[in-house]
């Protein structure tokens, strides 16, 4: 047996109310003696623009048009009135409920500043039924404009907060696809940034070779500078296709990496002049929080990159990923001593321990990054990068 939603159960009873008091409306022109073509014509539009389903509304039946149109009806109806000799003609609730709901379409949804022209023509538009029965200026006359006057001020009063709410929920989620979109740029410098300074130093590598080594020696540097190529324009290919797709789904084809990505991450750092290894601790669970995964992935990409970069007679790299405890702990050592033939232009600007810093600490771990020492602590035995996360939830 199906259910009834709270909101078409809702729905489901303004429908019926409405039609119910557009009915009783008539049923009061009726009885006085006057004809029903006209307050049915007002009646039929605005039940019209007001029920109209939201699936099958034209496009042509902008809120302006909706809120405007048979408010228009209703104050040329009123004008007929007083400009013939005809009896006095009632209005009931129907006509009331319908302009009070046009008056909240307009004030929450048209655009401004039809906006204001819309809301005010629909006030006006209510405030001018009394007239069609009582035709001089009496007391009964100025308690109805009384009474309007306080549902117009309440109608319009709800409606702008709760335009006002939609206004501040449409700049977070702005706020939100900005912030969003600003950590995919820096996702994309840190891919492309590791990729190509793998390509540079796999040239020169390539380069130093060409001479002393025979050609079937090239073949692995050369096709690790083709993979590195073609990894850094797939990345940046899968990150500018989500800057470009604002949608939804936009956020499931974000290139992040994850723990299973690390191991893949060393293997293609290896070269025939730099070792790297990858120890696991059994304990480091494939489920930790995607965050604490995507930042671990990250600190091991920066700390190679930065291998690459300041340490190019490094020739042993070593990740360790460990859990002690509650915590996963990310460490990333090498053995140069600063080294490095890379162009001034190719050291980058000294960012991308600073960002990830920001990222650990935001996620509630620590970064580290020093000299790493040697057995009895002299400097310029290699370099160290350490980050500690907790392992539940962020």
């Amino acid at each position: 047996m199906r259910s009834t939603s709270p909101r078409g159960c809702a729905r489901g009873f303004g429908v019926g109310f409405l039609v119910a008091a557009a009915v009783y409306d008539l049923l009061i022109a009726g009885g006085f003696g006057g004809g029903l073509w006209l307050p049915a014509a007002v009646l039929l539009a605005g039940l019209a623009a007001v029920l109209w389903p939201v699936e099958r509304r034209p496009p042509w039946l902008t809120p302006q048009l909706r809120t405007a149109g048979p408010a228009l009806l209703s104050v040329l109806f009123t004008t007929a009135v007083l400009l013939t000799d005809r009896a006095e003609v009632p209005f009931g609730p129907g006509e009331v409920v319908i302009l009070l709901s046009l008056l909240f379409i307009a004030v929450r949804h048209c655009p401004w500043p039809w906006a204001l022209l819309c809301g005010a023509l629909d006030g006006a538009a209510l405030l001018l039924l009394p007239v069609r029965y009582f035709r001089s200026l009496q007391d009964e006359m100025l308690a109805f404009a009384v009474i309007g006057l306080i549902l117009i001020g309440l109608t319009a009063g709800l409606a702008a907060y709760l335009r006002s709410l939609d206004y501040r929920r449409t700049v977070a989620v702005s706020e939100t696809r900005r912030a969003e979109r600003v950590a995919i740029a820096a996702d994309l410098h840190d891919f492309v940034a590791h990729h190509v300074t793998g390509i540079l130093v796999q040239t020169q590598v390539a380069r130093m070779m060409a001479d002393r080594r025979p050609q079937e020696d090239l073949d692995p540097v050369l096709a690790g500078i083709e993979r590195a190529a073609t990894e850094a324009l797939a990345s940046m290919r899968r990150t500018v296709g989500v800057l470009r797709d604002t949608g939804p789904e936009a956020a499931d084809r974000r290139p992040v990496g994850d723990l299973a990505g690390i191991s893949d991450l060393v293997a293609r750092f290896a070269s025939p002049v730099q070792k790297s290894v990858l120890h696991r601790d059994p304990a480091v669970s494939d489920d930790l929080p995607h965050e604490v995964q995507a930042a671990a992935f990250r600190v091991v990409q920066e700390a190679l990159t930065n291998v690459r970069r300041h340490a190019a007679d490094a020739t042993r790299v070593t990740v360790r990923l460990a859990c002690p405890g509650d915590r996963l702990e990310v460490t990333v050592t090498d053995d140069g001593h600063g080294g490095t033939q890379l162009p001034e232009a190719a050291h980058g600007g000294g960012f991308g321990l600073v960002g990830l810093t920001e990222r650990v600490t935001a996620l509630g771990g620590e970064l580290r990054a020093g000299p790493r020492g040697g057995p009895a602590g002299e400097a310029g035995a290699g370099w160290q990068v350490r980050a500690v996360f907790p392992a539940g939830e962020p």
